[in-house]
């Protein structure tokens, strides 16, 4: 009997545009997002937002300029930050 392994998704790198939030997974996949579901990011300037780390083994990005923390779980899922307003 064979068993299916599910890989956790791992972020690798990280960009943002105006527009979007873009993480680069290392199983070779994006995750595009829009960038306002994460007011932080948002209302940082460009070298605030390039100033990410990622955490752990690649579950998670932080952004130590603006205290913004972001799971790759929750970006596979669609969850915006709970600091999101959505009209």
């Amino acid at each position: 009997m064979s068993s299916l392994a599910v890989e956790t998704p791992r972020a690798c790198s990280v960009n943002c545009t105006d527009q979007e939030l873009i993480v680069f997974l290392a199983d070779g996949r994006n995750i595009s997002v829009p960038l306002v579901w994460f007011p932080r990011l948002v209302k940082a300037d460009a070298q605030q937002r390039t100033d990410y780390e990622i955490l752990g083994d690649g579950e998670g990005i932080h952004w130590p300029q603006i205290d913004e923390d972001i799971s790759v779980f929750g970006l596979i899922a669609g969850k915006p930050s709970i600091e999101f307003k959505a009209i």
